[in-house]
Formats: structure tokens, sequence, C-alpha cells
């Protein structure tokens, strides 16, 4: 194992100052929210967990894992190993293990981040058949060296800066003078955010959720179990600033564990109420939350639902039930008869919600660490149901995506033997122009399934609600046309057992879609009914194409964008009549490449696996060859692959078809198998209306070279001029591309 005190040096002492600052706590945070590391942990409201805020920057090492593939970063040095999570945690914390006795903050120094709930799989045998779409890591715990907590109670505010040493050389006086240099640039100014036009979706349609939680009675009803907290997982596009949007989420609704964690490719932004774990030295807590109602409209409401909450029979079960279940987990690690609960079913009031809770308190063994604890206890009991291990089970077979951080913990652990941890739900991740957030509720045997589901609806509403009528839960999905009717795009509409799905036998067609008006309509339509009686060997369908065009951009709201169409024909899984053929038109919004690059055309590269098939005569579903080129083609730092034929000469790019142009000649390169382009036929009638031939000849990539103008065509660009290949550039002309683009699109 690596000696992480020869790379990153040891922590000498704690620098301690008081500061004063001039604005609140969380607008002060605002200057750090942008640096990749940054973590901001916020108490909201005035309960008594709500003591304290807590900011962490300038991180000097960072842990991140996903399964055993362990990453630290100190400084310039990169470490990859492989290893167990929670090991490796250990490990960390004892290098860098100090004494902070008498310190008047809760952590001076150690990490701070998030542990994914996916941990679980370090700690029991369980299936893993839930689909892990987001790729995220399982831990990411950041080191910073400059924290800085206000104690809301006294009204103080600490800078505690970790003074490491490393080679004689101390970190303190760069640390100071960095942290100084930002405070002078002022507060930011809070950032504009805004999510999808069509709000959010959830990973379960609402017949579907139901389902799923009579399928939780059934277990339990047979004895697999007494709880089980099922989920269902909200997403919708997001773009802007993500630190406004926590902050919008705090002045809506400051609960006490608000987290933000800028985690360099992803954002981390939690509202959780609920504590999991607490340690000090070597006292421990958790506060299990089990029992929801909303606030009501008046104030007589208001209390009838909260006295509702506090009489409810199988609340009172719920909450007992896991408070058995953390007691059991915290008396692995503490000391015998130390474990006891400090009080059972408080009702708690926060802006949407009523909560119960329940705080349950110990003595940590004096043989056992905080890694111990977290083994111990990890996930929180209260996000999975009990017995935990086949909850889990159930959780996994029920819920289709894996649930990543939400159910996991945020907070810090520190180096000098605390740790505050909060359970990681109303807690949503901000990556690749996405925003998603799960939220559930604990299913027992008298569980009505439409509760449970308006349940997940009303918890939902803290963070859905900042983003105003579209952070609906039922909301306007984007949708598809599909055989005569319109469906939500997010549900499957094909068969497995369809050939479209399993051999690709189908085709499409594409276009584009300008304020309402299709481009070469009919261009494309009379290409699609070739292929049709071409693949498929009977009579086309008889559809009016422009009016389901319209159809869709209506329903999308795309009516004054650029989109995208395409026209799908799979074939399905029945020979004779009726036959099962699927026909689908898709819209989605449309922004040409010239608007995402500086250079006034496109660079090739030569992919090296030429292809000769019949089946390039069509746009079909069997469309791999050419994705898998334009993937290459990205990694090896070009736009478009050129497409050779086995006998060396042209074909084609992965998207588009190409033209030659020598003085008053133009040139369609021969390929024994390529798919004549509608935009590529609009070019040359243009063309010949201005006096040029054109001609089909065979062209090798020589004669890319010695033509004066070379140009790629598809119906979404148009005509885009080529500025090289292989590296090597191309004579071009952006004016004539833009004098032919005038007319046809």
């Amino acid at each position: 194992m690596y000696d992480l005190r020869q790379i990153a040096g040891e922590i000498g002492n704690i620098h301690l100052e008081e500061i004063d600052l001039s604005c609140p706590f969380q607008e002060f945070s605002s200057r750090f929210a942008s640096i990749p590391g940054t973590v901001v942990l916020l108490s909201g409201g005035e309960l008594d967990c709500a003591q304290y805020h807590i900011l962490g920057t300038k991180p000097w090492l960072s842990f991140l894992g996903r399964g055993r593939h362990m990453i630290l970063t100190i400084g310039e040095q990169v470490i990859r190993f492989e290893a167990d999570p929670f090991e490796t945690l250990r490990m960390i914390l004892k290098t860098f293990h100090m004494d902070a006795s008498g310190l008047a903050t809760p952590i001076g120094s150690g990490l701070m981040g998030y542990l994914s709930y996916d941990l679980k799989d370090f700690l029991e045998n369980l299936p893993r058949t839930s689909f892990d779409d987001l790729g995220l890591p399982d831990i990411c715990l950041f080191a910073p060296s400059v924290i800085v907590t206000q104690d809301k109670k006294s009204g103080h505010t600490w800078l505690s800066i970790s003074n490491r040493v490393c080679d004689g050389q101390e970190s303190l006086n760069d640390d100071l003078a960095w942290f100084r240099s930002v405070l002078d640039t002022g507060p930011s100014n809070r950032g504009s955010f805004r999510g999808g036009v069509h709000g959010f979706c959830s990973n379960f349609a609402r017949v579907d959720y139901m389902i799923q939680v009579k399928k939780i009675r059934a277990y339990i009803a047979s004895g697999h179990v007494y709880q089980v907290n099922l989920s269902q997982r909200f997403q919708t596009d997001f773009d802007g600033d993500p630190y406004s949007l926590f902050l919008s989420l705090y002045d809506a609704n400051p609960a006490p564990f608000f987290a933000y964690i800028h985690a360099n490719d992803h954002q981390i932004i939690s509202t959780s109420p609920e504590r999991f774990l607490k340690r000090q030295q070597r006292s421990v807590e958790t506060r299990p939350i089990k029992g929801t109602r909303p606030r009501g409209e008046t104030e007589a409401e208001d209390r009838a639902l909260a006295i509702e909450l506090e009489e409810s029979r199988k609340d009172d079960a719920e909450l007992s039930m896991i408070v058995d279940l953390l007691r059991n987990d915290l008396g692995r690690v503490c000391e015998g008869g130390s474990v006891r609960v400090r009080q059972h079913k408080r009702l708690e009031a926060y802006e949407n919600v009523y909560h119960l809770i329940s705080i349950v308190q110990g003595i940590l063994s004096g043989t056992c660490d905080s890694v111990d604890l977290l083994k111990a206890t990890f996930p929180g009991g209260s996000i999975t149901g009990c017995p935990k291990i086949r909850a889990m089970e159930i959780i996994d077979e029920l819920e289709p995506h894996r649930r990543h951080v939400y159910t996991g913990s945020i907070g810090y652990v520190s180096f000098h033997d605390t740790l505050d941890l909060s359970i990681a739900i109303r807690t949503a991740t901000i990556c690749d122009g996405n925003m998603l957030f799960s939220v559930g509720g604990g299913v027992v045997h008298d569980s009505e399934p439409s509760d449970e589901y308006e349940e997940t609806l009303q918890k939902g509403k803290t963070i859905m609600g900042v983003f105003g009528e579209n952070g609906r839960g039922e909301r306007a999905r984007e949708v598809a046309w599909v055989n005569g009717s319109i469906h939500p795009l997010d549900q499957g509409v094909m068969k497995i057992t369809d050939l479209g799905f399993q051999y690709g036998y189908g085709f499409f067609e594409t276009i584009r879609v300008d304020q309402g008006e299709a481009k070469h309509l009919d261009a494309h339509m009379a290409r699609f009914v070739r292929t049709w009686q071409a693949l498929f060997d009977r009579p086309e369908p008889d559809f009016s194409w422009r009016d389901i065009i319209d159809q869709v951009i209506h329903e999308n709201g795309y009516e004054e964008e650029t989109v995208a169409v395409k026209v799908i024909a799979a074939w399905g899984g029945r020979e004779r009549p009726p036959f099962d053929h699927k026909v689908i038109l898709t819209a989605r919004p449309y922004i040409h490449r010239w608007s995402e690059t500086n250079e006034p055309g496109l660079w090739l590269a030569t992919y090296p696996h030429p292809r000769c098939s019949p089946l390039a005569d069509h746009k079909t579903l069997n469309y791999l060859y050419y994705y898998l080129a334009g993937k290459w083609a990205k990694r090896q730092g070009v736009d478009e692959a050129l497409i050779m034929n086995t006998d060396g000469s042209i074909s084609e790019t992965n998207t588009a078809n190409i033209l030659l142009i020598t003085g008053k000649k133009v040139v369609q390169p021969v390929s024994p198998h390529v798919l004549q382009g509608v935009m590529e036929e609009e070019a040359c009638k243009v063309l010949l209306d201005w006096g040029y031939s054109v001609q089909k000849e065979r062209v090798d990539t020589e004669g890319l070279f010695a033509a004066t103008h070379v140009f790629v065509t598809n119906s979404l660009m148009g005509v885009v001029p080529v500025l090289g290949v292989d590296g090597k550039a191309l004579s071009h002309s952006h004016d004539l591309s833009h004098r032919i683009n005038d007319i046809i699109l």
C-alpha cells in the first residue's frame, strides 16, 4: 500500500481563528461553490440537530471509488488501485488521525462528501439486477484544506486550516493567502437555473408503482419481510447554476441537513431532514424518520393532520420496527447495555410535511472506529426496510435503476473521531445536463398502493416546487406517434421479440422541420416508400405524414424550434397478416454543428474498417457500423469518419453524403452500395441550375485533395465544407455552401 504521509505530508496542527462574516453563511459560501471539491453543509430550521453550518473547500486529497476501483488524488499525483472502499476509508482515517481534544468545532480536519447506497454490496452478498445508468462513484470524499464552521447557537464562525508539512514545507500560509484572496472577490451573484420544458418524468408509471407496492404486500404476507422502502426516480433536463438551485431550495424549506457537493463532473444537492449517524468521540446517535403527513391549508386542517400522524397505529408500528432494527445495528459496535431510545415518536414540523422521529443513542466500543460504526449500520434501516438484507434484495428486484446517492449518506467524517452524516433523501444529482432525484416510502402489509404513490409526490414537492408548474409529478411528457396513437417517449413501445429490435429489421428517415415546416418532405417519404417496398415486400402504409408531424410537433411544444423528426419502421414479429409492424415518429430539438464549434466546416478521418453491404442501400435500423464509426471519429478528435469501400474508393461519411467540386463539375462518389441523400440531390439540383454538371465517378483519397471544394450533406445540417482529412487540410469555400443552404434549408 502507498505511504500517503510521504506523498501528502503530515498534518502538524489545525490553525483555528474566529472570523466575522458580512453576509449569511449560504451567501458567503457562494464564493467557493464553483470550485471542484467544495462541500457546503447547511443546518436549516431551529431543531436541536440543526446547529452548524460548514463549508469545506480547496481539497488537498480526493477519494473516489467505484466498485473495487479506487482513485486517490493528492496534488498532481493520482493513485489507482483495487481495494474495498470501506477499508480504503479506514486507511485514510488512520493515516491522518489526530488528537483534536478541546477543538471548538465539530470538524477541524477530515473528509466531506457522500457514500452512495450501492456501497451496501460491500457489506452483504446481494443481487445486482437493477441498472446503473449514471456510472458515478460509489464513494466520493474530499479532504478540504479550508473549513469554515458557523455555530448558529453561539453566533461564532471559525476558520480551520489543516497545516500540512511535506518535505519541510508548511501549507498554512499558502492556504490562508488563497482563502483571503477568494474573500476579496465578494459574494457571487445568484445565477439562474431551469428544468426541462416538459417537467419531470418518472421511471415508474403510476400504475406500475402501485403494482410494485402490491408485490411488496405479497412478500410481507408470505413472511419474507415486515416492511420495504420503495422509491421512484424523477428526472428532467437541467440548465444553469446548481448552487443557485441549492439556495432556492434552502429558501423554500430550510431542513436540518442541507448539502451541496461539487464533485467535478456532477453536483449533489440534498435537502434531507434526517440524521443517519452522529459520532462525538465515543458517543453515537441516529435519528430515524418514519411517518409523514402533508401540511394543511388552514390552521385547523394542519393541526388535524398532525394529530392524525401522532395517533396513526401504522406509522407507530413502522417507526418502532425501524428503531428496533437500528438498536440492533448499533448494538454490534457499542458497549453492552449502552444503546437506548432517548426519545420516541417525536413530531417534527417542516415546510411541506410533518414527520415522526426517534432518537437512539449508544457508546461506541473502545475497540471500534468510525468505519466499524458505518459498516455495522450502513445503509440506514429507515430507508431499506426490515429485515434489512431481505428488504434490500426486494428493492433491487423491484426498482429499475440503482439508487446511487439516494438513501446513501452525506456529511463529514473527521480525522479526530467525529462524524455527522445524513440520510440522503430529498436529494438531487445533476450530471451531463440532467437532474434526477428519488422519493419513496415504507410499504407495510396494510399500505394502500394509491396512498403510497401520492406520498412520494408529496415528498417530491420540496424539489419540484422550485421549478414552477412544470415541477409536477404528473407532467406532459415528451411524446412519440406510434401506429396512430400518441405515447410518452419514455415508455417502451417495441417488444423484445420484434425483429426490428433483435436484428435491426427496419429503417428510418430523418427530416428537418423549421418552425413547423417539414423540409423536402415529399422526397423523404418517396424514399421511405421505396425502402418499405424493398425490405418489407408489401404495400406501404397510407398516412398523412404532414398531419402526423404537425401533431407530434404540437404535442411536444416545438412549434417555434428547429427540430429533427425521425420516422422509424420496424418489421415486428409476424410473417403473416395481421402484421404487427411498428411505425414510429419522434421529434427532438436540433442544433446545427456550426453552433457547437468555431470551425467553418468539418474535419474527417479515414475509418480503418471498409464496408460493402447491400443494406447500405437503405437507412436500416441495422446502423451499428455507422454509429461505431462516429464514436471512433470523436476519439480521433474529428467530426466525422470517412467511410471507404473495400476497393479503397470513397463512399460517404458516417452521417452524410459527399460532393466534390472542381471548376463547374460536381462529382458524386460511386459506391457499390450507398444511399442517395435527399439533401445531396437537392444540392445537386441547385448546382445544375447554376450551370454545373453532375457526374458519378469513382473517387479515392487523392481525389479529395485534387478537388476545389469538398462538401458533406445530410438533411439536418444541409451542405457543410470539409476542412481536411486525416489531419491534412483541404481547400474549401464557406461562401458556396452558404449560398446553397440559403436555397435548400
